[in-house]
């Protein structure tokens, strides 16, 4: 098969727009020319594609065409993939494209499959920049309709897509993310005292890992451990990730706990790729407790290195956690107070937890993702 991949959301810059969608679709990538078949790839990237680490797609089964657009810009990024798309995929020769996060030409002229993360812009309407969601609401359906098959990375989105969509249960194929397991893994203890060191990070502390915007649901989290400080003292928050939209509350609330006194709530910003091994080492248990994902690749992330979970109970975060972590009404400040109080102070429980996380990560390679997406592309062709 010669197989075309739209990896235009695929970033080398470094910066917060190399985390989430663009890891995925690297990590894909790379899986994908790992696999023991003859599969050959176009990969459509942007500009910084030029730009990219040696190693990148270094395959004699890819080929990568970075485009002049300066596709970092959504509106270019748009126009560019419903207009020079269809024709460069003709071009290509190709068998089938894959559009990895949900929208595809409205007028492509080879088969597709789309990979669907989530429908947050459906499920919570209001939580998102309004641009973005008409212009996710207005393609999204065309989009799925003409797709030959859909990815779905956990079977919560699957349902959302019946559900919000009306999109057939046959034609979608659930295909979880995976986590890279050589890195994502318990690190020496040597190793995480000099980082915690270098770092000025203390014994016990409580890392969430994620873009800042409501669904993530941080101002419950701070209610919950200012409630879990006041009991047990002197415990660290930790909060990496960037700033994505509506996050005003979140500092309004720091403030309103009193938190801001630089001790007992730290804000990280993005942390690079590189360094999350160790932040998830170097902390003493991770919590997730937003309201809706497509799936919970953080989550996942902390369970192969071996950290105490505590997740919500809903969306794709009972799949991705299994009985591996704590599951909690992400709405109940006592519940996801009792939650943080129990792997902090119960060691039998924390112990458990540790040795449960890489367990159930290892249900999650990138091989198997990689292996299940080669099927779908067969099946598109047929």
């Amino acid at each position: 098969m010669h197989i075309g991949i739209n990896a235009h959301l695929l970033a080398f810059t470094g910066d917060y727009r190399a985390a989430g969608l663009s890891k995925h679709i690297g990590d894909l990538i790379t899986a994908l020319l790992d696999q023991p078949d003859d599969t050959h790839y176009t990969l459509f990237t942007g500009p910084g594609a030029r730009n990219a680490p040696p190693g990148f797609a270094q395959s004699p089964r890819a080929q990568v065409q970075a485009s002049r657009w300066p596709t970092l810009q959504p509106e270019v990024r748009i126009a560019w993939e419903q207009t020079v798309l269809p024709v460069v995929a003709v071009r290509a020769g190709l068998d089938l494209l894959h559009c990895p996060v949900l929208v595809q030409p409205l007028l492509c002229p080879v088969p597709t499959v789309i990979t669907v993360h989530d429908l947050i812009f459906l499920r919570y309407p209001d939580r998102f920049p309004r641009l973005k969601r008409l212009y996710l609401t207005a393609l999204a359906g065309a989009s799925l309709r003409r797709a030959r098959r859909i990815i779905a990375v956990s079977t919560a989105t699957k349902r959302d897509l019946t559900a919000l969509l009306g999109i057939a249960p046959g034609r979608i194929t659930v295909v979880p993310n995976g986590v890279d397991l050589a890195r994502f893994t318990p690190q020496p203890p040597a190793a995480v005292v000099a980082f915690r060191r270098a770092h000025d990070v203390p014994e016990r502390s409580i890392l969430y890992l994620g873009t800042l915007e409501p669904r993530k649901n941080l101002p419950t989290l701070l209610r919950a451990y200012a409630a879990v400080r006041a009991e047990l003292g002197d415990v660290l928050l930790l909060i990496g990730g960037g700033k994505g939209w509506f996050y005003d509350e979140i500092f309004r609330v720091v403030r309103e706990l009193g938190l801001d006194d630089g001790r007992a709530v730290r804000f990280l910003g993005y942390v690079p790729d590189a360094d999350l091994p160790m932040w998830y080492n170097s902390a003493t248990v991770f919590v997730y407790p937003s309201e809706y994902e497509g799936f919970g690749l953080p989550a996942l992330e902390a369970l192969a290195c071996g950290l105490p979970v505590i997740a919500a109970d809903r969306s794709a975060l009972p799949e991705v956690v299994g009985d591996a972590g704590l599951l909690v009404d992400p709405h109940s400040v006592a519940a996801l107070a009792a939650a943080l109080r129990a792997v902090l102070t119960d060691t039998a429980l924390a112990t458990r937890l540790r040795a449960a996380g890489p367990q159930q990560a290892a249900h999650f390679p990138w091989t198997r993702a990689a292996h299940e997406t080669l099927a779908v592309y067969r099946a598109a062709r047929r």
